[in-house]
């Protein structure tokens, strides 16, 4: 019998059918009125020049993961949802599109630069699996491989009903995972970090 794959807090708040369709709306909307959407692209682009190789983990309907490739990275996303990876296939076929729990990740690559992980990907991961997420991920880095991650620390920077997961949790999984912290900004536009700020963009580095 093949293990179930655990049930994330995405799956329970999203809202079901049409989640991924809407999500995706919501972004377009954004666009069409003029305002930029791809905040986290540009932090890559800030950190690693193309082309490197870019792990786009818990790639939802492929915002960041597109963008990416149309900058010249060679970018490879990941989702445990597969509406998610429809629309993302659907929207760039050209990038590649995995769909895996990001828990039990497995990829034939196995030597990323750099991994993201965008949109509130860590408070709604599957409870309990915060540590072995962050294992699987720097385990798809090659030596001196960068990890960032952007998330809500508050009700007002997450989806409702998604409980905080504290900087502290995701830290102590960082650096049991032997990840160096580097430094950390209050947004995706390189905001300065401020202790009990609503929301943190932090990178971390794997050791040569």
């Amino acid at each position: 019998m093949t293990e179930m794959e655990p049930r994330t807090r995405w799956s329970e708040v999203s809202g079901g059918p049409g989640a991924a369709t809407a999500y995706q709306q919501r972004f377009d909307d954004l666009a069409a009125k003029g305002m930029d959407i791809h905040g986290e692209a540009a932090f890559v682009a800030s950190l690693m020049s193309p082309p490197v190789r870019v792990l786009d983990a818990g790639c939802g309907t492929g915002r960041v993961a597109i963008q990416l490739t149309a900058l010249g990275y060679h970018c490879t996303g990941v989702d445990a949802d597969a509406a998610m990876i429809e629309v993302a296939e659907q929207r760039d076929p050209s990038t590649t599109w995995v769909r895996q729990d990001l828990s039990r990740l497995q990829l034939r690559s196995q030597a990323f630069e750099m991994a993201v992980l965008a949109g509130n990907v860590i408070p709604l991961l599957a409870p309990g699996t915060l540590l072995s997420t962050v294992e699987r991920i720097a385990a798809h880095l090659q030596p001196g491989g960068v990890l960032v991650a952007g998330f809500g620390l508050d009700a007002a920077h997450l989806p409702q009903g998604c409980p905080v997961t504290p900087l502290a949790d995701y830290d102590r999984a960082c650096e049991v995972t032997g990840l160096t912290f580097v430094r950390r900004h209050g947004a995706w536009d390189r905001t300065a970090w401020h202790e009990g700020g609503g929301y943190a963009v932090s990178v971390h580095r794997l050791p040569d």
